[in-house]
């Protein structure tokens, strides 16, 4: 088992995540921290660790290459039959390893094992579940073809183990701004099958502003982001896996819905940054250029024309804005308990 923790001026968070990895039970470890070019203490902190810990090593960067090829760089190094990738500010859950390598090592078509992430803001995190009740098993293909149906990305990153044979067959992270986790995770289900751990808390996720989750990505950008993944999912291996044909065009309509769908709600508000409707039915038009004869687009319209001063209080509007609400809450349940939307 290999655990590769992709490092860039996290010196103060980087012994904690190499000890939530090292001290984990029944599993034999092994800690790649891979320091891209550090400005900060990192490289010493790591080195330091490397030394007081047998089962540690270290890659360096000359230059900072950025979070795709760090994350690969320690990829092509590991030796484990599993493999995780780690950024150096989250943590393991305590038992994590062990709970997802007994679902794989029980399960040969298995290629992705993955469980709840607890997002987190404070300096120490909270406590963990860490007893599983089941685990699901979907059939790759079947998996795949549910996440292009949502559009949505359903994994974090710290709390999914990876078989390292499935890694190696299909090739490396790409090279994608902020969704290079996503495309991985997606074209790893078209070459093996994917399970979820219930019940169990997988890792902690650090929610903080210097993070790369938390820079430079707002509705629209996400939505792009998500449509680059997805074009670049089947513009490469995925896309010859025989029953993905199709499945592009199934995860462009289900951006565009929710393109709309939040285009709609920004007039539910009462219109306070119309800039944002105007990018929103922009993006729609250029994902499905058609999408301006369609029923969703009129209604929309027509909706724009009768909005006045105070349009956001009528029952409609208010109707609609908690039906998002309930909606929103609803799907956020069955991610925590079933691991997908």
């Amino acid at each position: 088992m290999t655990v590769v923790i992709s490092c860039y001026n996290y010196a103060h968070y980087l012994p904690q995540a190499v000890q939530s990895c090292i001290s984990q039970r029944d599993v034999d470890v092994d800690v790649i921290i891979v320091d891209d070019a550090s400005t900060d203490d990192s490289l010493a902190v790591a080195e330091g660790l490397s030394r007081a810990h047998a089962n540690v090593a270290v890659v360096t960067h000359s230059q900072n290459k950025g979070m795709v090829e760090t994350f690969n760089d320690g990829a092509k190094v590991a030796t484990g039959e599993f493999l995780v990738r780690l950024d150096a500010d989250d943590l393991l859950t305590p038992g994590s390893l062990s709970r997802a390598t007994l679902v794989a090592q029980n399960c040969p078509s298995v290629g992705l094992v993955y469980g709840h992430p607890i997002h987190f803001s404070t300096e120490s995190p909270p406590v963990s579940h860490v007893i599983p009740s089941l685990w699901t098993i979907w059939p790759g293909l079947n998996w795949l073809s549910d996440r292009c149906r949502s559009g949505q990305n359903v994994i974090t990153s710290p709390e999914a183990l990876m078989r390292r044979s499935v890694v190696e067959s299909i090739g490396y992270q790409a090279n994608l701004r902020h969704t290079p986790d996503m495309e991985f995770w997606l074209r790893m289900s078209a070459f093996a099958d994917v399970a979820y751990i219930h019940g169990a808390d997988q890792a902690w996720h650090r929610d903080h502003p210097d993070s790369m989750s938390a820079r430079e990505v707002d509705g629209v950008n996400d939505l792009g982001e998500r449509l680059e993944a997805f074009e670049a999912l089947f513009g490469g291996v995925a896309g010859r896996v025989s029953g993905t044909s199709g499945l592009l065009g199934v995860a462009k309509r289900a951006l565009v819905r929710e393109a709309l769908f939040t285009a709609g709600l920004e007039l539910d508000r009462g219109l306070r940054h119309p800039e944002l409707m105007d990018a929103y039915l922009s993006f729609a038009r250029q994902v499905n250029p058609g999408v301006e004869n369609s029923t969703e687009w009129t209604h929309l319209s027509t909706r724009a024309d009768r909005a006045t001063s105070g349009s956001q209080w009528r029952p409609s509007s208010v109707v609609r804005r908690v039906h998002s609400r309930v909606r929103s809450e609803l799907t956020w349940y069955r991610w925590r308990r079933n691991g997908v939307f």
